[in-house]
């Protein structure tokens, strides 16, 4: 989407918005700022920016989308998304936020770590602005008293599906697609990894990212996500697990070429209409419910009682799980459950790093 201002951005927001509901309630979860915005004083406008792929990558967009959705569907609330383009720079970012900022958004979310930066800039300049950032948390670039950040447990959740990886294969060789090599999907990789590890000590985990930042081109280029999984495929592996987006419908495709199985990443991909002709090899997914986080966010703040600082979405609070659609994990999932659990009491610490 190019970059519009002003006049521009305004007839984006009159062509999709629904009108606002007032919406009061008796409470939520945080700590109530005491600035009433959204309860009744002043009409909520959502302001969402995607990262690349945007809403329809059937992953970590969508998620993301389904949360404002259900939002816009309980709350009715009036809302705009901007979408992230191919290789743009911090200052395209930046504006965009600040083109929200400046129409009216009242509430914006931006979606994904690659925002931080330019994030951080805006808040302090719209002060009454209620801002959300989804998958990041930097002390100093993107906190501030108007900042909630929204962080999930992606290594836990990994686990679990490196677990079934692990117990589904029959060669003993896995792999991992990665799509774009940052501390944040060194998360999964270093969880998936474990995971496998726990099952089978001896288990080769084949690990490929397909871009380096600051090229991040590898969430949304399914040609790369198919050549890497190729490649892991040719070399032993008969489960792959694509952390990359929009780039592991590939990955996907590669798997149901070579009669091998994928794992989904984000959303349960096994379920995602567009992914409908691959869904047979998906066996499961590292759901991470990006929806909850923006539909609870924006519900803290219609009610008055938005809470700056990180919100952590980890296994036990359901932030993130596995998939069981399409049944192909069926007769493990009570070992996955028994793993689940170790990890929520603390027994199994799994490791956040690679």
């Amino acid at each position: 989407m190019r970059h519009m201002r002003g006049g521009t951005l305004a007839a984006i927001a009159m062509a999709g918005v629904l009108a606002l509901a007032g919406c009061g309630s008796d409470g939520g979860e945080g700590g109530d700022t005491g600035s009433g915005e959204g309860s009744g004083s002043e009409a909520l406008k959502i302001g969402l920016a995607y990262d690349i792929g945007g809403r329809g990558d059937q992953s970590f967009n969508d998620s993301a989308a389904r949360g404002l959705d259900k939002a816009k569907g309980e709350f009715g609330v009036e809302a705009t998304e901007l979408e992230a383009t191919q290789g743009e720079t911090d200052a395209q970012k930046e504006d965009r936020l600040r083109q929200l900022a400046e129409g009216g958004y009242n509430t914006v979310i931006a979606v994904g770590f690659a925002y931080a930066a330019p994030l951080g800039a805006v808040a302090a300049d719209y002060p009454d602005v209620k801002f959300a950032i989804v998958d990041d948390f930097t002390e100093g670039t993107d906190t501030g008293p108007n900042i909630a950040n929204l962080t999930f447990a992606e290594h836990e959740g990994s686990f679990l599906v490196g677990a079934a990886a692990a117990l589904k294969s029959e060669s003993g060789n896995v792999g991992f697609v990665g799509g774009v090599n940052t501390p944040l999907i060194q998360k999964f990789e270093a969880g998936y990894k474990a995971g496998v590890k726990a099952v089978k000590p001896d288990a080769t985990v084949q690990v490929k990212y397909l871009t380096q930042p600051p090229d991040f081109g590898g969430f949304n280029d399914p040609a790369k996500g198919e050549t890497a999984a190729n490649g892991m495929l040719d070399a032993g592996a008969d489960v792959v697990y694509a952390a990359a987006g929009g780039s592991g419908s590939g990955v996907f495709r590669a798997a149901k070429d070579k009669g091998a199985k994928g794992i989904g990443v984000d959303s349960d991909q096994y379920n995602q209409p567009a992914l409908a002709d691959v869904k047979d090899v998906i066996m499961t997914s590292m759901v991470k419910n990006v929806d909850t986080a923006v539909y609870d966010f924006i519900k803290s703040v219609s009610e008055g009682n938005f809470q700056a600082g990180q919100q952590v979405y980890d296994l036990e609070s359901g932030g993130v799980e596995y998939s069981t659609s399409g049944g192909m994990i069926d007769d493990i999932t009570p070992q996955l459950e028994e793993y689940k659990q170790q990890i929520i009491s603390g027994e199994i610490e799994v490791p956040s790093t690679t």
